[in-house]
């Protein structure tokens, strides 16, 4: 019996520990294994994306600046976001601390976990390192945006220097209202079973659905003059870390939940999730 049947009838109240002990007690640990995220090739290349960092001029925010990154060498990324069986047994093995009890019921190896925060996602990575022998960790922004390849898209950003009077609240709040505009927020707001939104070229699944992703990419702050050079040292907050999807957003690093935890402003994302990228 596929375990996605076995999951599918089991109580959504049971913990995730329970379930995956039941799991290991009918199927072994190598089945629950079995559902392990392969890895795709994600070739050498570069990727033009908007830098994450908040750009200040005299105070009030500025177009943020257009990055270029390049990858010289092939990125092993996984297919598919780490799924709710395999946290589930991080959990059980004590690497990892439970979900809450909103998302303690869901385990099924055909969905991702989410209500994870980065502390939960970099105690997997290093959980998961030790389980396979390999060096895994969460992407950069700018990794994220390359493996996401033709499924990278980002948000009219909004550009105060297009505006008649940038220091005028009244329209800079009618710029930021037309910007959230065009964010939709999320239809299926629950985790959908892999491959629900897509599959780029390369193999990399769901990316821009409604799981973001975390990254290792820490908050910047930059101040710049009016030539847009720098003025003072730029701050790094790693307290707060981008995650990336249809849009990124910045989240506290022990929220598990985005609408509570999101800097951004509007539409929070729907559901924090991991992806891990092989470090060798």
């Amino acid at each position: 019996m596929p375990l996605s049947n076995i999951t599918a009838a089991l109580p959504r109240a049971a913990t995730a520990g329970s379930i995956a002990a039941m799991l290991l007690g009918m199927a072994g640990w190598q089945a629950v294994w079995a559902a392990d995220s392969p890895l795709v090739s994600i070739a050498p290349g570069s990727v033009e994306y908007y830098t994450t960092a908040e750009s200040l001029v005299n105070g009030m925010p500025a177009r943020p600046a257009r990055l270029t990154a390049r990858f010289e060498k092939p990125m092993q990324v996984m297919k598919r976001l780490v799924s709710q069986a395999e946290y589930a047994q991080c959990v059980q093995e004590k690497g990892c601390r439970p979900l809450s009890k909103e998302h303690q019921g869901e385990v099924d190896p055909g969905r991702p976990v989410v209500g994870v925060s980065w502390d939960d996602a970099t105690a997997y990575a290093k959980w998961y390192s030790a389980r396979t022998g390999r060096n895994y960790r969460l992407p950069s922004y700018a990794e994220w945006a390359h493996l996401a390849g033709e499924a990278f898209k980002e948000d009219l950003r909004l550009d105060l220097y297009q505006l008649d009077d940038a220091k005028n609240p009244a329209q800079r709040w009618l710029a930021e209202y037309a910007m959230e505009a065009q964010r939709k927020a999320v239809s299926q707001p629950f985790p959908q079973v892999f491959g629900s939104f897509g599959t780029t070229a390369a193999g990399v699944q769901d990316i821009g659905g409604n799981v973001w992703e975390w990254t290792n990419t820490c908050h910047v702050r930059q101040y710049l003059g009016e030539d847009g050079k720098p003025v003072l040292p730029p701050t790094e907050n790693c307290g707060i870390r981008v995650v990336a999807g249809s849009h990124h957003s910045l989240i506290t690093d022990f929220m598990r939940d985005p609408k509570a935890g999101a800097c951004s402003v509007g539409i929070p994302p729907a559901n924090l999730g991991i992806r891990l990228v092989l470090d060798e």
